[in-house]
């Protein structure tokens, strides 16, 4: 996996971002979510290599010939979380319709004075937990972001609540960023960290892992991080099951990361393949939730070849 994502611009911009939050927050969700299917559709229009980089997953994940509709259909449930946004950073929690597990894993190792690192994807919404878990599950929570990952969107969202925009670390491969990591851990608050893609940073550390069947790169830095610290590591999901409905799941990774001197790499790539491995599984079960929306497998940079 390549840092390709860092190459593509935003295909919205300011003007956009803000009628979309203020038609949310002014003519309510209902109203909002019809203006979803024009935005949908001028994205699986006009948006090509996104567009691609869908029936590219979508292809490996249903594991058959990928129609328009599953193009649209995936843009539309990355579009609905979006929108969602707005009303989990405004607190409008009774909008939505979010199944939290009876056992909050990361607020377990909390009350111990444990932090931990939450290890989340692209898939569904993170937001999930930033937002709804920090007012309704008390969990000190605090998240690290590529400084470059998405920044007009962030702006403009975490605009309307400075409480969920002050959670943030920005990963700009200082040690500072981690430094801050650590004093967060320190003091028993979870980190969240987005796990499938490559940050960008300096001399970054990569393991080669089986993701759907096909090769891939993924960043050793969550293993990495967690073995320095002696924090567990927890797998997040707030997947999107459609309309309104988010569920929330969590699942162990490791409750203590060890890296053997004499086969610290080879501990460092199952660590990490576990983590491809439970990113798989619900791939499989919730196949239009995933939005990477680049050539995740460099298919095309093989096909050149």
């Amino acid at each position: 996996m390549s840092k390709q994502w860092q190459n593509f611009d935003e295909r919205s911009n300011t003007s956009t971002l803000l009628l979309i939050r203020w038609i949310a927050l002014h003519l309510g969700r209902p109203v909002a979510r019809s203006f979803l299917y024009p935005i949908s559709l001028y994205f699986f229009l006009f948006a090509t290599p996104q567009r691609k980089a869908s029936q590219q997953y979508l292809a490996k994940v249903l594991k058959r010939k990928v129609t328009w509709l599953d193009s649209l259909k995936h843009i539309h449930a990355f579009a609905s979380t979006i929108l969602d946004r707005v009303y989990l950073l405004t607190g409008q929690f009774s909008k939505l319709h979010i199944i939290f597990p009876d056992k909050n894993m990361p607020l377990k190792y909390n009350k111990k004075g444990i932090g931990c690192l939450l290890l989340g994807s692209h898939i569904g919404s993170f937001e999930i937990l930033r937002s709804y878990g920090l007012q309704n599950h008390p969990l000190p929570i605090k998240i690290l972001m590529h400084e470059l990952q998405a920044p007009m969107m962030v702006k403009v969202l975490n605009a309307l609540n400075l409480d969920a925009a002050d959670t943030l670390i920005t990963l700009d491969g200082s040690p500072s960023s981690l430094l801050k990591v650590k004093e967060a851990t320190d003091q028993g608050i979870t980190v969240g960290l987005l796990g499938d893609r490559l940050m960008g940073t300096a001399n970054e550390k990569t393991v080669t892992c089986s993701l759907l069947g096909e090769p891939v790169q993924m960043s050793s830095a969550p293993v990495l991080i967690a073995a320095a610290l002696d924090i567990p590591i927890i797998v997040f999901f707030g997947v999107y099951l459609g309309g309104n409905r988010y569920k929330v799941s969590f699942e162990l990774l490791a409750d203590k990361v060890t890296l053997n001197r004499k086969t610290r790499q080879q501990d460092i790539q199952a660590y990490t393949q576990k983590y491809a491995d439970i990113l798989e599984k619900q791939m499989l079960e919730t196949p239009y939730n995933w939005f990477n929306f680049y050539d995740y497998w460099q298919q095309n940079k093989q096909d050149e070849q």
